[in-house]
């Protein structure tokens, strides 16, 4: 079993879903990024997903987007990100890298697979590969024991979530809506049926995001999935923090009131 697998099987002992934190590497810095990660895992994150700056994030909105350009500009790299990982399994939290596929491909495939278990990464979640182009992943995957992370959205038939779900490893990211990420109001009502529709052709767990960011929109979702990711409500108290410390306790503060909100009783 992976650190995913098994994070995911302890929150299911629990009889709660697992909550999964997004922060990109790199932001606002390296160091505040790693002890906003940390900071993250000690304040009841089951998982982190540590987001890899890429110049043209189509899935990103403007929150991360912005988040990622500053990275970005401060000249963060893979091996930041590699470094990042590192420090979040070497603290005994599951760390999984969240990367359009680009950089990936021109890294190398096998080299990335390699660095990434080196690091004591769990895996990828990759929002823009699709099963077809997936191959030389697949099979680095599997020579590296990685979890490989695919998407299914509302707009997925029946078809190509049976497609998509055994491919996976670790769980099926269940996208919320149609659109680009950021917080929202309430929760997507198509999120439970695309759940229920997927589990139907895997028994991994199932976990959906896009648009939390309280611990009632938490404890909702965590009433029908196996995990909840929250990602621009993090970036923001970053974004908006004024300095470091600040933006830390800021992390601590949200994780604890969203995992409060996965752990309610259901």
């Amino acid at each position: 079993m992976t650190s995913v697998s098994i994070a995911f099987g302890k929150a299911a002992a629990d009889d709660r879903a697992a909550l999964v934190g997004y922060l990109p590497a790199g932001f606002p810095d390296k160091q505040t990024a790693i002890r906003a990660a940390l900071a993250m895992a000690e304040a009841g994150a089951d998982v982190i997903e540590v987001g890899l700056p890429y110049s043209d994030p189509l899935m990103d909105g403007p929150v991360i987007a912005g988040a990622v350009y500053h990275a970005l500009k401060g000249g963060t790299r893979i091996a930041d990100v590699l470094d990042t990982v590192s420090a979040i399994a070497d603290a005994g939290t599951a760390a999984l890298v969240m990367t359009y596929w680009n950089p990936v491909d021109k890294y190398g495939v096998d080299a990335f697979a390699r660095d990434l278990a080196n690091a004591g990464g769990a895996g990828l979640i990759t929002p823009d590969l699709t099963p077809e182009e997936a191959g030389p992943w697949l099979t680095a995957s599997d020579s590296r024991g990685l979890d490989r992370v695919f998407l299914v959205a509302p707009s997925s038939t029946t078809e190509r979530i049976a497609e998509i779900t055994p491919l996976c490893r670790g769980f099926v990211y269940a996208v919320s809506l149609m659109g680009i990420t950021g917080t929202r109001d309430a929760v997507s009502a198509t999120a439970a049926g695309l759940v229920a529709r997927t589990r139907e052709h895997t028994g991994l767990p199932v976990a959906v995001g896009l648009g939390v960011s309280s611990r009632d929109q938490a404890a909702e979702v965590a009433s029908f999935a196996d995990g909840v990711i929250v990602g621009s409500a993090f970036v923001r108290r970053l974004t908006q923090a004024p300095d470091p410390d600040t933006a830390i306790a800021d992390i601590r503060t949200l994780t604890a009131d969203l995992a409060e909100g996965v752990r309610r009783a259901r």
